[in-house]
């Protein structure tokens, strides 16, 4: 293997990037700001779209697929969202490229190709969809409807980093549109926790399930629901949003449906989504310096068998009992490598691994043979332990299992040593300097005190916690009454 990972506590973006790339995740493409996924790191993409996928089908909710372009005449329609995500947009003007006259081999821009109507590379798709919903809706019998994508959208981002923020990224948009404000909220709510069962249950992430302040609302949205995690750096990151549309969009796209009563009325819209954000999630909140850390639901291999052999005969005979486990695992849908190659030492392989994140790594060699048994390794604990070979077709299960739930049990003691109450905006400055994390603090819920805080601190509130109970208190800037205390944090 090359040489170490940087230190996590010396540099933790070089860290992260390093390790993003070395572990075979990602790497930066030609294309500025955009990224390429390499085979391992779709890998994971893919198990949390299958699972997310099953999620939403049992929730009722179809897949389909819109266009990437958007009329510029329809993005703008409604207008919060239009100028929400105008700073960001990619748009196209010409359709056709011919060769350039003053440079032989080299092309340019055809001058009489320019569109009519220039057209928005998607940023997000709630413009495509709702003026297609106006077709498909009219009577209270076509609602609700419950409508997913899996697609890739593009916003032109000035300071990328690999799959936390790139100028063109995969993630899934739900869009549904109901006839009562009740459901439409109902539905708002239901996604945001089908997202923090994803990203607890799955990810291994605790997450802290709020609202948005206005200030921080999705552009177009009357209320904003987010899942918050802390990464070990101490900053929060944004894991998934679920937005409350009203009827915004119905409005501006005319969308109405004939009540029961045959009265017409605009429907009440949501929209909510995740992407492969959830990926920088997942090598932050749990990576070590050796590399990934993968829960073992959304490891691409749960387990990698290395024989440690003398002579072919030997590593024949290692071979038919590692391949009979193989065999006797995978039927139970465990995901199983076997690294027979010849080509590497055991102790490359065995770094290889650890740094790819595989959960489980079983050894076995010339005694083990002998003795009917192998060496098992934890990759979250790094605890090795003897076990009879006969007893891992039962062990292994049960061990993914126990590392599944302490990769979130270390994260989950991790957030809660790292989130401070505090009561003054001089202890809220030093907490965020020396012990970076969440902070519970009071806020007066006006816009003009969270904007002071971001400019002089750079923390924003991350949201306001659907849990959070009632304290009377006061604001640590302006002295006036609150409520109840926020999550504040510094965030990607």
């Amino acid at each position: 293997m090359s040489k170490g990972l940087p230190k996590r506590s010396e540099d933790y973006s070089l860290w992260y990037n390093e390790l993003v790339k070395r572990a075979g995740l990602a790497e930066n493409s030609a294309v500025r700001g955009c990224m390429v996924i390499k085979p391992y790191g779709y890998a994971i993409w893919e198990k949390m779209q299958r699972v997310l996928d099953d999620m939403f089908k049992a929730t009722g909710h179809s897949n389909a697929y819109f266009p990437l372009f958007v009329p510029k005449s329809l993005f703008e329609a409604e207008e919060q969202n239009a100028e929400g995500f105008a700073k960001e947009c990619a748009v196209v003007t010409h359709y056709r490229l011919q060769t350039d006259p003053d440079k032989p081999g080299k092309l340019r821009v055809d001058p009489n190709a320019r569109l009519e109507e220039e057209l928005i590379v998607r940023p997000t798709s709630e413009a495509i969809i709702w003026n297609t919903y106006k077709g498909w809706i009219q009577s209270y019998r076509d609602l609700p409807l419950l409508i997913n994508q899996w697609a890739n959208v593009v916003r032109w981002e000035m300071r990328t980093r690999l799959f936390l923020r790139t100028a063109e990224f995969l993630w899934q948009e739900g869009h549904t549109a109901h006839a009562t404000s009740k459901e439409a909220v109902e539905e708002t709510e239901r996604m945001l926790h089908v997202y923090a069962d994803f990203a607890e249950n799955f990810l291994a992430l605790p997450v802290i399930r709020g609202k948005k302040t206005p200030n921080e609302r999705f552009a177009g949205a009357l209320d904003t629901y987010c899942i918050e995690g802390l990464m070990q750096d101490g900053k929060a990151l944004q894991a998934g949003t679920s937005h409350f549309l009203g009827q915004n969009f119905a409005q501006a796209f005319d969308v109405k449906f004939a009540t029961r009563e045959g009265v017409l009325e605009h429907v009440w819209g949501t929209s909510w989504g995740v992407s492969t954000r959830l990926m920088g999630a997942l090598v932050m909140a749990h990576s070590d310096d050796e590399g990934l850390v993968l829960p073992p639901k959304l490891a691409p291999i749960q387990v990698v068998i290395v024989p440690i052999y003398k002579g072919e005969e030997q590593l024949a005979q290692i071979s038919e009992k590692v391949l009979a486990l193989k065999k006797q695992l995978e039927a139970k849908g465990i995901s199983v490598k076997y690294d027979d190659r010849d080509t590497e030492r055991p102790g490359f392989k065995f770094a290889e691994w650890e740094l790819k994140g595989v959960p489980v790594r079983i050894a076995i060699g010339g005694r083990d043979l002998e003795n009917g048994t192998a060496e098992v390794a934890r990759r979250d604990t790094k605890e090795k332990s003897s076990q009879q070979f006969d007893e891992l077709v039962n062990l292994v299960p049960a061990l993914l299992d126990e590392i599944q739930e302490n990769v979130f049990q270390k994260a989950l003691a991790f957030r809660e040593a790292n989130t401070t109450k505090v009561d003054s905006y001089e202890e809220f400055k030093r907490i965020l300097d020396e012990k970076p994390g969440f902070v519970l603090a009071h806020w007066d819920g006006t816009p003009e005190t969270e904007e002071r805080i971001k400019e002089e601190t750079k923390a924003t509130i991350r949201c306001i916690a659907l849990d959070s109970p009632e304290e009377d208190g006061v604001d640590m800037v302006t002295g006036q009454p609150s409520k109840r205390r926020v999550y504040f944090a510094r965030a990607y």
